[in-house]
């Protein structure tokens, strides 16, 4: 089922964010990443850009499987799919399709001066709010600078910024400058989960 959502009380409330998503834009065009779980490749997360500078349509795929040990069945699957568009520095549009272990979610949102939870934007580390990608919510967070780090990548090691984000939304996230290089967070079993980039 499609919710169409009216954020205008969330404006209200939430403090703007300096948006310039293009400062978070790889030359490549791309970022991708191993899901990692208790040492095991348990799914992916990329993040494609379309556009340049401050006008940008970003598209965003994470695919999670979990199985149960021996037999190979899944315990636990999470898929998304999502689109931002941005325009000129602010997110005009946001559609969101997941399934959250059988649960489906489908969430449309119109312009806000939230920035999405998807991690990639560097700008949500100045942010106290957040919009949630599953189902359209505004989650309050708080963020703390922890200082720069070493962060091991597919294509070596680099020095980042690693920041924690606690409230709504509970991620520890390393950005080298604006681009996002790895994610942590507790799985709801309390297993360390990692997003290392490749």
């Amino acid at each position: 089922m499609t919710r169409l959502l009216s954020l205008l009380t969330a404006l209200a409330l939430a403090p703007a964010a300096i948006a310039s998503p293009g400062a978070s834009v790889p030359a490549s065009g791309r970022l991708a990443f191993d899901v990692i779980r208790k040492d095991r490749d348990i799914g992916d997360y990329v993040v494609t850009f379309r556009g340049s500078g401050n006008d940008v349509t970003v598209d965003i795929a994470t695919d999670v499987k979990v199985k149960v040990p021996v037999i190979g069945v899944a315990a636990y699957r999470f898929s998304q799919t999502s689109t931002e568009t941005w325009r000129g520095g602010q997110l005009a549009g946001l559609t969101s399709r997941t399934d959250d272990n059988g649960t489906p979610h489908d969430i449309r949102v119109g312009a806000t001066s939230l920035i999405p939870a998807s991690l990639w934007n560097a700008d949500m580390v100045r942010s106290s709010a957040v919009l949630n990608t599953i189902d359209g919510s505004t989650d309050p967070i708080s963020v703390s600078n922890l200082g720069t780090e070493n962060v091991a990548t597919g294509s070596g090691t680099v020095a980042a910024t690693h920041y924690a984000l606690r409230g709504g939304l509970n991620r520890d996230l390393w950005y080298a400058g604006a681009t996002l290089v790895h994610v942590r967070f507790a799985a709801e079993d309390g297993s360390q989960v990692d997003y290392v980039l490749r």
